[in-house]
């Protein structure tokens, strides 16, 4: 594993398309028991390399009811972007996670996590890409139980995303408390 994120750091398959450069940003353990999956780093992780340091892991940490230190800590979180490195500023955010990444490098991380209970999927990327249906992400969140025991899709908590959540009130009000039971268990 110690090798595999070494290599994972080092990484420039898409250089030429990061605005910022390459900064891979992922964490893991092989004793891991969750996996969070989520879009990729913004500006303020690219700038302090600590994943999910930014308001969006702030309100996820709320959400699955851990502190910093159970957040952080590799052998109960794992954290695997779908795009390692920030991929620029788009129209209404920051763009699309690179595509390159996760074909490259999510295999080999799961394989070398041998106690992984759970996946949490964040986001349509993350979904798309683990989940291959027909389903919209508001479908998979509601929809939810029938991707237990492996995955657990939810909505990016992103500010940007306060819209999603206001329209979407049961998802705080009866997923966010199974999420936390679901959580509570594995740790």
């Amino acid at each position: 594993m110690e090798e595999l994120l070494h290599n994972i750091s080092q990484c420039t398959i898409c250089k030429a398309h990061l605005p910022l450069g390459p900064r891979p940003i992922a964490t893991a353990h092989p004793n891991s028991k969750i996996v969070i999956i989520g879009q990729a780093p913004g500006t303020k992780v690219h700038e302090s390399g600590i994943p999910w340091d930014d308001q969006s892991g702030k309100k996820l940490r709320e959400w699955l009811n851990v502190t910093n230190e159970q957040f952080y800590n590799t052998e109960n979180f794992a954290i695997i972007p779908m795009g390692f490195c920030y991929p620029g500023k788009g129209k209404t955010g920051d763009l699309p996670p690179r595509p390159e990444c996760a074909p490259q490098w999510h295999e080999p991380l799961l394989e070398k996590m041998s106690k992984v209970e759970l996946i949490i999927l964040i986001g349509t990327y993350a979904q798309n890409y683990y989940l291959k249906d027909k389903k919209n992400l508001t479908e998979r969140v509601g929809d939810y139980k029938s991707y237990l025991p492996k995955y657990f899709p939810i909505p990016h908590p992103s500010p940007t995303n306060r819209f999603w959540r206001a329209k979407n009130p049961w998802f705080e009000e009866m997923v966010v408390p199974e999420l936390r039971d679901k959580v509570k268990s594995i740790l």
